[in-house]
């Protein structure tokens, strides 16, 4: 079917409070934003992370599209069905997300309410699936049997493994597209694209990203290294003076620290306090991680996604400080891990810096390679490859998701996973 100019616009929303996550979907916001076959509009939503936290960070949400420039509609409702309502009044065709966790979305944007007048469509804002579950076979559950996963009409994924997993479901995977990830394309060309942001300005000093995960638990992926390290590394930062050292933590990383109780309040505080206050440190929480990735020298993390990200992108090894004991690697995630240089202790990280700062990073293309080509399908195209799968669906005029046919228990549903908040 070719586009008509007097037909009507296919009308999208995309509706996130995960913006620190929004690279996973700007390039489809942009391709459809300057496509005359689509009509876009965003809205920002509030969040929640933890149990014992109400609903909110709306305002961050809206002021990181304020900042880009990109209008959005702002629902900062107490009640979320107020804002579902508004949402039905639009009507739109498709809803876009990025984040599969129902429970930290207030009830009236779940997907289980979302299917019922519209068709979800669900873009992963990690770039890779690189972490299985103990004891699962190549693809962990959450990735793919999350009613998210269930009630979504179109799913695009850069994995095969994940497309092959979701075929054995009673849905079967005739709507789940490998596409690859519009996050890992922008990424790329934003890293190719040269511009280097460093939040300590200009310098010649050698430049250390240091990316620390969130997770701290065998009951939950175990990649933090942080508690391992956080002390040695503010003294290794201490001492040279001709190291500039950047820390960008997981966007919960701080949260999970404190409400999990997994270093003392003052502790934290104290180090935190003492990192700030070197001339040649600096914490890099909410910036363009592109570019970071360019004007890194060592770009060192514990997981998960950077694993992926940063050769994938810059052609260049990271350093993954690897945890012991933490969960199995898919084989997407194995092939992420050859990419980067291993070390597993606070002495290897020097050792490993000490021989960059000498002769330079090792010659990892093989590997990078490799990685490539089974972690992005169609490398450049990801979104325009979605936009195409929307316009060809909404041609077909495709019904929307018949619930009566899924027969199994979402993954959230099921004992020792992640039962609802509220």
């Amino acid at each position: 079917m070719t586009f008509d100019s007097s037909s009507r616009p296919i009308k999208v929303v995309f509706l996130t409070f995960y913006y620190e996550a929004w690279d996973s979907l700007s390039d489809i916001y942009s391709q459809m934003k300057a496509d005359p076959r689509f009509e876009v509009i965003v809205i920002s939503i509030p969040r929640r992370f933890s149990s014992d936290a109400p609903f909110g960070e709306e305002e961050l949400v809206s002021e990181f599209f304020t900042r880009l420039g990109i209008e959005h509609l702002s629902f900062d409702y107490a009640d979320s069905l107020q804002g579902l309502e508004e949402i039905r009044v639009l009507a739109p065709d498709y809803i876009f997300l990025n984040y599969p966790w129902q429970r930290n979305y207030q009830p009236g944007y779940r997907v289980e309410q979302l299917s019922e007048f519209t068709k979800v469509c669900y873009v992963p804002y990690y770039s890779a699936p690189l972490v299985i579950e103990p004891g699962e076979d190549k693809v962990a559950s959450h990735w793919f049997e999350q009613r998210s996963h269930q009630l979504a009409s179109l799913i695009f994924t850069q994995d095969e493994n994940v497309r092959d997993a979701y075929f054995l479901t009673s849905r079967g995977n005739s709507h789940v597209y490998l596409t690859g990830t519009p996050k890992l394309d922008a990424l790329t060309r934003h890293v190719e694209e040269g511009e280097k942001r460093w939040p300590l300005g200009q310098s010649d000093n050698f430049k250390v990203v240091w990316a620390p995960h969130h997770s701290y638990s065998p009951k939950w992926l175990n990649f933090g290294m942080f508690t391992e390290v956080f002390e040695d590394m503010l003294a290794f930062a201490t001492v040279h003076s001709d190291l500039d050292f950047v820390l960008r933590p997981h966007p919960l990383m701080f949260t999970t620290l404190s409400n999990q109780k997994v270093i003392a309040e003052n502790v934290l505080n104290n180090w935190l306090q003492a990192w700030d206050a070197l001339p040649n440190t600096a914490i890099d929480a909410n910036g363009e991680i592109a570019q970071l990735f360019a004007a890194a020298d060592l770009f060192v993390t514990d997981g998960i996604s950077f694993l992926a990200e940063y050769p994938l992108s810059t052609g260049k090894p990271g350093m993954f400080m690897e945890k012991e004991g933490h969960w199995p690697l898919s084989p997407l995630g194995v092939l992420a891990a050859l990419a980067n240089i291993k070390a597993g202790t606070f002495k290897e990280f020097v050792k490993v810096y000490e021989a960059t700062v000498a002769t330079g990073l090792p010659d990892f293309s093989e590997a990078i390679a490799t990685l490539r080509r089974s972690a992005q399908p169609n490398p450049g195209q990801a979104a325009q490859r979605i936009l195409n799968i929307v316009f060809e669906d909404f041609a077909a005029k495709t019904p929307l998701v018949d619930k009566s046919l899924i027969t199994e228990l979402p993954w959230e549903s099921r004992p020792g996973t992640e039962p609802a908040w509220d």
